[in-house]
């Protein structure tokens, strides 16, 4: 079984890793949209794509890069406690807490398929099914939702970062809840 738990969590590590180091760069991007913003707006007429094309990418940068974040356990942490527990006090109380993160990724996961769903034109529901349909193709796209601004781009793209995102995420939570595991067996991972 450690066995198992260590190959899982090496693999989702990996994809995590690497798609968080691509996805770090995002900054950059959007610090380009924001200047190219700035530089229409003051010398030429502005632009209608940039503010919500910023906020597109900065969803993806977040989105896309929690499931790194998590992994080097740079998120939030209330230390006033824990900073003086022991390794194995730690271990104990995360793998309690990663519990509720994961219950609330499934929820998460369910609203993104839901919205992505009704972004491709899909009202009734199953969303799980009319996905699955699509990619078997037992399923036609409807009418594609698109954004109110005068812009007017299609939302499902964004929709579908984040569901990507939230299941990387949640494949992230288990690999933690899989290493809490093995600290408190006292294995080396």
């Amino acid at each position: 079984m450690q066995g198992l738990m260590r190959g899982y969590i090496r693999g989702v590590d990996a994809v995590n890793y690497r798609l968080g180091r691509v996805a770090m760069y995002g900054i950059f991007v959007l610090m380009g949209i924001l200047l190219w913003s700035s530089v229409s707006k003051t010398f030429f007429l502005p632009t209608l794509w940039t503010l919500e094309m910023a906020q597109f990418v900065m969803v993806g940068y977040y989105i896309l890069g929690g499931p790194y974040s998590l992994q080097l356990g740079s998120n939030v942490r209330m230390d006033l406690l824990y900073g003086d527990w022991s390794v194995r006090r730690k271990a104990w109380f995360d793998a309690i807490t990663v519990l509720f993160l994961i219950f609330y990724l499934c929820v998460l996961i369910y609203g993104a398929v839901s919205s992505t769903a009704y972004s491709l034109g899909y009202w009734k529901s199953a969303p799980f099914s009319f996905l699955a349909g699509l990619v078997t193709g037992a399923e036609e796209i409807g009418t594609l939702e698109r954004s109110s601004s005068s812009w007017r781009p299609y939302l499902w793209p964004i929709k579908v970062v984040m569901i990507v995102g939230f299941f990387l995420m949640l494949l992230q939570c288990i690999s933690e809840f899989f290493k809490d595991i093995l600290r408190l067996k006292g294995a080396e991972i």
